[in-house]
């Protein structure tokens, strides 16, 4: 593959960038009195608006065929097929099997993983059924009523996610709570006010091994021996989701309760693997399977639409088109729905770390920009926070910016003040208020140079009709195809996460010695001092 910016495509962009760059979205509203219809798409259940964004139909042809000359297509199909497109581990890429349907043929490694798929969704929807009827029982005999999922990462915030999206679905009585911090204090608040006998943990680490998941893990098991009297007690309370059945049985977890997943599975992309253990018991096995469904659905139209009318596509070409060429650096997410306020971080992980890379797939330096910095707030608690500066800050941030027709509460003027929010804060962003506008208001001069905003902020519009399960599968594989999207153009491996494994690896050379009470010298000067300084105060609060 040649180099990204001597393509005829980004040279194309690049010279098309320094004729559009100073047009504003008013102009080109003005001039294209259908651009509010062309630049639309429905697909799975969503609907798209982009045409508050910075660019015309030449912009959308040079990305398109920027996207053709990287090849993204062949990509695409290639990551579907069960290639080993993770070349930096040798593995296949193959979450969307996770959602295919039970007469699928989709190989890794020659081998049909779909039917081990559906075994352990078979299952985890036994397990979730038991749990959710009150046939499974504790350790003392009373039903489970509260559910803490233990893991972190993938394993932590796609579970918390689907659950505080769809806990108007989820069964009444029972209770979801998520620890991933090592932070004692996360647990320690977690675990206030329940009952070891009513209590259940879902220890989610694919190795068993991780520090931090183990760590709280081990804290969990402690407390239920306390509090129940017994080692036994750990097999009723404690279920895995990992492939090392063996060290999950060593923990005292019962083998048939082990719920496994593959190695083609990265962990920001497992939610609909046993990693949603937890949820699939919440919401139940059915509407589980609407999640798959909605997140099929995006496959199939991501699969098979040209790129024109490809909506993940255009997403993440959009998302190229700021990052390369604007230099925006970040990305708002925004989502209007108080049960998506973890998106925003959910999506953290699942660009920041798939595309933070500094060097492609062949391990060489990358000529541009990649991953931008992902975050967010729901609306309209944004508007009251950080709007201020999308409006009249000197930095370019592009918004997603998400909504739902009808509501899930029943008090509709509310939603309708949410919804007016919503369209209010994009109008307002891409077209502003002028100078000579406010003065026609009867704004003093003195003061309309202050409220003016000049506007041209860039927004996507996605709409639902509503926020259910099936709708939230739609939303996650979109968010996962347009990543995807970006860095096949930028030619790096997003399914592998080296730079997270170095600080792993240094932690746990840092504990031994807090252990020890012994720096090592091969610290740099200031961690050195750092260590001294905490390990004094460690020995002055033991003493």
């Amino acid at each position: 593959m040649g180099h990204l910016t001597m393509l005829p495509a980004w040279q194309a962009l690049r010279a098309h960038y320094d004729e559009i760059r100073s047009r504003h979205l008013r102009d080109l509203f003005t001039e294209d009195p259908e651009r509010a219809k062309r630049y639309t798409l429905e697909a799975a259940g969503l609907f798209l608006d982009y045409s508050k964004n910075r660019l015309n139909d030449q912009t959308l042809e040079a990305l398109f065929n920027l996207a053709r000359e990287r090849g993204v297509e062949a990509q695409r199909d290639a990551m579907l097929s069960g290639a080993h497109i993770n070349t930096s581990e040798d593995r296949a890429v193959l979450h969307t099997a996770l959602r295919a349907p039970r007469d699928a043929v989709i190989c890794a490694n020659g081998h049909n993983v779909v039917p081990d798929v559906h075994k352990v969704l078979d299952h985890m929807g036994a397990f979730a059924q038991a749990i959710r009827s009150g046939a499974w029982r504790g350790f003392t005999g009373q039903p489970i009523r509260h559910i803490i999922n233990i893991g972190i990462g993938g394993s932590f915030l796609g579970p918390q996610l689907v659950y505080e999206a769809l806990k108007p679905y989820a069964l009444r009585g029972l209770t979801c709570s998520f620890v991933a911090n090592i932070d004692g204090a996360e647990l320690a608040n977690a675990l206030q006010d329940k009952d070891p006998a009513e209590t259940l943990f879902v220890i989610a680490s694919k190795t068993f091994t991780t520090l931090e998941t183990l760590t709280n893990a081990q804290l969990a098991r402690d407390w239920l021996v306390e509090g129940l009297g017994a080692q036994a007690a750990v097999a009723r309370h404690c279920v895995a989701v990992s492939v090392n059945v063996q060290a999950a049985v060593e923990f005292g977890i019962d083998a048939n309760n082990i719920f496994g997943f593959w190695d083609w599975v990265g962990g920001r992309y497992s939610v609909e693997s046993a990693i949603g253990l937890t949820a699939m018991v919440a919401i139940g096995g059915d509407l589980f399977a609407e999640l798959l469904a909605g997140s099929r659905a995006m496959d199939e139209h991501f699969q098979s639409a040209p790129l024109g009318a490809n909506m993940p596509a255009i997403m993440g070409l959009i998302s190229l088109w700021y990052n390369n060429f604007f230099g925006a650096q970040t990305v708002a997410i925004l989502p209007y729905a108080h049960a998506l306020a973890r998106l925003p971080a959910y999506l953290q992980q699942l660009a920041m770390e798939s595309n933070g890379k500094r060097v492609d797939a062949r391990g060489e330096l990358v000529e541009v920009d990649t991953g931008p910095i992902v975050w967010g707030e729901p609306g309209v608690d944004g508007q009251h926070s950080f709007h201020q500066l999308l409006y009249q800050g000197t930095r370019l941030v592009p918004c997603d910016m998400i909504g739902f027709m009808e509501p899930l509460s029943r008090y509709q003027r509310s939603h309708d003040l949410l919804m007016a929010s919503l369209f209010a804060q994009a109008e307002a962003l891409a077209f502003g208020r002028t100078g000579e506008q406010l003065r026609a208001l009867g704004v003093p001069p003195s003061r309309a140079k202050f409220e003016a905003c000049e506007g041209n902020r860039p927004t996507n519009m996605l709409l639902g009709q509503r926020l259910d399960a099936r709708t939230l599968g739609a939303l996650i594989a979109l968010y996962e195809h347009s990543v995807f999207v970006q860095g096949a153009i930028w030619g790096v491996d997003s399914f592998d996460q080296w730079g997270v494994e170095l600080g792993k690896d240094m932690a746990r050379h840092i504990i031994q010695e807090i252990e020890t009470g012994s720096v090592g010298a091969d610290h740099d000067p200031s961690t050195r001092r750092l260590l001294a300084r905490y390990m004094a105060a460690r020995r002055a609060g033991q003493g």
